[in-house]
């Protein structure tokens, strides 16, 4: 009302005070003669008469919260330096992933704080692995506020989740876990946690997406929410209408650590599975193909010839295959993109490894690749992955031949000699065409190569020395490519990178 007032002249003001007052007498004797006649202005009785309640949430969390506890961790004595470094995130990025939780600056005892629930009737318990890592010691406390001391079962890192194990006399009461492929965007949900220590705290929302990838690992594949989830929320559950665990709260997306409405949990499918492997075993068993793979850009698709729908490629492109593994007795190479697993589609590397690591080792995997624009089918033996399966990559080769340039491309190749192995910390079998120099703004610049990589491969075809990787190179340009796909070791890591020709050279 102020502000629309003050909008009008001094004039106006006064006329306009007055109508008012004076409507408001006149406005209460109409209402006096109204209330004597009739009972039409009864709102209230009106609104019991055709109240219809909205579905209450209240009788399903009466039910399920006492299968929740609040977790209380005291972490290990040790010297820390930043909260987010300890917990795996960078400083001043926007995901809190994981909760960020308290570490000493100087060595003394800390207490933390966060959630989980019952999964059985004889005390295992899901929360998330950094809830309880560098833990001394962990407490659970139930909802009748009676505190159990837990054994940490296991934990796995790669998907945040870990198990306890408390006793006592009487059984204790559980939650269900549901089937996460059933959830649908906009269904309601529940999440009951512990945050900022406030215990048996709720809140509800909606799911939001599936399948997010927040870059915390290879195996991401969180539900979004909008339920408020915060600190202390991690490892609580995320409930649908029926009262079953679809998702464990996990991480928040944040510029201010606080809740804005967009959180991750991780799908119930994938709990089942990983708590129970470390009940049975403490630890969770993998499976390995071999394979090192990465995401196919536009540029990749152009130059390998794959379709692109809705500005992307589906399939993870094999980078490198690890030498005796898995993919490369079945007869995968370098430059196959892989689109299916057991029949089920492979969009991208993140989905691929997901795939491959619900297949117990020793176990059968169906793989659809494309080779050459045509898809094949062949049939593997899945492997246990090792402890270090990055190390098990190492490309095979031969002697380096004499210095090329390619200058349409930007680039100087040189033989890779063991000095240059050895300095750019290298494998001793590796072979291929070393990037001497990269010119600035060459196709090969503005393609990301840089000095010191190592040009293994170009497309499918491996090369071992300079000679090899030139003329790989113009049997490409001979055949009017738009670009050309060289793999390459940086590091440790193998990758393809698409650079593109010159106009006249791709035929345009």
């Amino acid at each position: 009302m102020n502000l629309f007032l003050a909008r009008r002249r001094p004039g106006q003001l006064a006329a306009l005070t007055a109508v008012m007052l004076a409507g408001g007498t006149l406005a209460a004797i109409s209402l006096d003669s109204a209330f004597a006649n009739d009972k039409a202005f009864d709102a209230t009785s009106k609104v019991q008469k055709d109240f219809k309640p909205i579905p209450s949430f209240a009788p399903l969390v009466k039910d399920v919260s006492p299968a929740v506890v609040s977790v209380t961790v005291h972490l290990k004595v040790q010297q820390a330096d930043n909260t987010q470094a300890q917990n795996g995130m960078p400083p001043g990025m926007p995901f809190a992933f994981p909760f960020p939780f308290p570490q000493p600056q100087q060595p003394q005892a800390v207490e933390a704080k966060g959630s989980g629930f019952f999964i059985s009737s004889d005390g295992y318990i899901v929360t998330n692995n950094h809830v309880v890592k560098n833990a001394k010691s962990v407490f659970v406390t139930l909802s009748d506020g009676s505190k159990l001391p837990a054994k940490i079962v296991g934990t796995d890192p790669s998907t945040d989740l870990a198990v306890l194990k408390v006793k006592r006399d009487k059984p204790f009461p559980y939650l269900q876990l549901g089937d996460s492929a059933k959830v649908v965007p906009g269904q309601w949900v529940i999440a009951i946690g512990n945050p900022f220590g406030l215990a048996e705290t709720v809140t509800t929302g909606v799911v939001s997406a599936l399948g997010r990838d927040i870059g915390d690992g290879q195996y991401d594949s969180f539900i979004q929410i909008d339920a408020p989830i915060n600190e202390g929320n991690s490892g609580g559950p995320l409930l649908n209408q029926r009262g079953e665990v679809i998702g464990v709260n996990t991480a928040i997306l944040t510029p201010s650590g606080g809740s804005v409405g967009i959180g991750f949990s991780i799908p119930s499918d994938m709990v089942r599975r990983i708590a129970d492997e470390l009940i049975k075993s403490g630890h969770v068993t993998r499976g390995f193909i071999g394979v090192q793979v990465q995401t196919i850009t536009p540029e990749m698709a152009q130059a390998m010839g794959v379709p692109v729908h809705d500005g992307r490629a589906d399939g993870a492109l094999i980078a490198e295959t690890m030498p005796n593994g898995p993919a490369a007795k079945a007869g995968l190479k370098p430059g196959d993109i892989i689109t299916k697993v057991d029949g089920k589609m492979v969009r991208d590397p993140r989905e691929l490894a997901l795939a491959i690591s619900g297949i117990k080792p020793d176990g059968k995997a169906s793989i659809t690749y494309l080779r050459g624009g045509a898809s094949h089918e062949l049939n593997l033996r899945v492997e246990k992955m090792p402890a270090n399966a990055e190390a098990a990559f190492a490309p095979g080769g031969s002697k380096s031949g004499p210095a090329m340039h390619k200058p349409e491309l930007g680039l100087s190749l040189a033989p890779l000699s063991d000095a240059a192995r050895q300095q750019l910390n290298l494998p001793d079998n590796v072979s291929g065409a070393l990037i001497a120099h990269v010119a600035p703004n060459s196709p090969a610049d503005e393609a990301g190569l840089r000095s010191g990589d190592v040009i293994v491969g170009v497309g499918s075809m491996t090369v071992n020395n300079p000679d090899q990787a030139v003329a790989a190179i113009r049997k490409a340009e001979a055949a009017k490519a738009k670009a050309i796909a060289l793999r390459v070791m940086r590091g440790n890591q193998a990758l393809f990178v698409a650079v593109p020709l010159p106009k006249e050279k791709a035929g345009k």
